[in-house]
């Protein structure tokens, strides 16, 4: 089959299609044909060696993918040849075939496109986990997303907004339409606004319950300032810095702040099993009925790969950026 391969860590020149060897599934996976792929930040990290793959997984880039069922394991009952299926990864969505375990894959809502299902496992996956399962999102809470605009983001404000509660976002101005058409209940240009001020402002000085952040040490004071009392901060990512200059215990214990951080791709597979299978149950009816809907900034021939990843490094894209696999 062919697959993206990188030649050479670094640049996204170093992306061609090439041949590898085709997966066969195991007893308890399936073989799927992959019709898109979707970008992600690791993906950029990966290719520069700066994320390798979790230990057993597939060195081809790509964390979901949409696709049809090719083949199945002998174990395998609830999945056959021809269904439409799609997945989180650990690796290999940037290609022709990927194997995945069976109880990892949801089956696509009527309706939905492939394009359209490739760009929602990763990014609403990790919104489900972080607002649900570690920021334990209530009603009426307050809610700050960070890169309000990225494909998490946008999942993130819609399952805010999905749950009665107030999404607040930070992004770059040219972007805040498409928050707001989410459902964003105040944007706020991070390149010009204090967004601790703003925060208050907004709040009437009540803060936020919930801080959904991925730029880390330079956002890391203002975050707790902005925390409501039992308020918590959830760490996905520190695409600012990582290392945080004289920290003060005794605000966070003012507030009864707790942080949290999180990793999805190097979880355990019954992890994932129970995220996606509690995501799928509950949240993909809500696709069918117009509730949620996958965000997508743009489509590539999965040929065209480096020019996507130019995009997204280039922090153009609102939304997530499609690759169609062309078999």
């Amino acid at each position: 089959m062919r697959a993206v391969r990188v030649s050479k860590e670094g640049d996204p020149e170093h992306m061609t299609i090439g041949e590898v060897p085709l997966p066969s599934p195991g007893p308890n996976e399936v073989r799927v044909q992959v019709h898109a792929t979707a970008l992600n930040r690791a993906d950029t990290f990966q290719r520069r060696g700066h994320y390798p793959p979790p230990e057993g997984a597939s060195p081809i880039l790509g964390l979901e993918m949409a696709g049809v069922v090719e083949e199945t394991g002998e174990r395998v009952i609830d999945w056959h040849e021809g269904d439409r299926v799609f997945s989180l990864l650990s690796g290999g969505g940037y290609a022709e075939q990927v194997v995945v375990h069976k109880d990892l894959l949801m089956a696509m809502p009527p309706g939905l496109s492939m394009r359209d299902a490739a760009a929602i496992p990763e990014v609403f996956l990790t919104a489900y986990q972080a607002l649900h399962w570690l920021g334990a999102l209530q009603r009426d809470h307050n809610v700050l997303i960070h890169a309000g605009a990225s494909g998490v983001g946008t999942a993130a404000i819609q399952l805010t907004k999905e749950a009665g509660a107030h999404p607040y976002i930070t992004a770059s101005a040219p972007k805040h339409e498409v928050c707001r058409d989410l459902g964003a209940e105040a944007t706020i240009d991070y390149e010009s606004e204090d967004f601790a001020d703003r925060i208050a402002e907004i709040t009437g000085g009540d803060g936020v319950n919930i801080v959904l952040d991925f730029i880390g040490a330079p956002y890391f004071h203002p975050n707790v300032d902005v925390l409501a009392t039992d308020g918590r901060i959830v760490q996905l990512a520190t695409l600012g810095g990582s290392t945080v200059e004289e920290v003060n215990l005794r605000a966070l214990m003012a507030k009864r702040a707790q942080l949290l951080t999180s990793t999805l791709r190097d979880r355990s597979r019954d992890y994932k099993v129970q995220l996606t299978q509690e995501f799928a149950s509950d949240m993909l009816p809500k696709f069918v009925d117009g509730a949620l809907r996958p965000v997508i900034d743009s489509t590539y021939d999965w040929t065209d790969v480096a020019d996507a990843h130019r995009r997204m490094e280039n922090n153009e894209n609102a939304g997530k950026i499609v690759l169609e696999v062309v078999s």
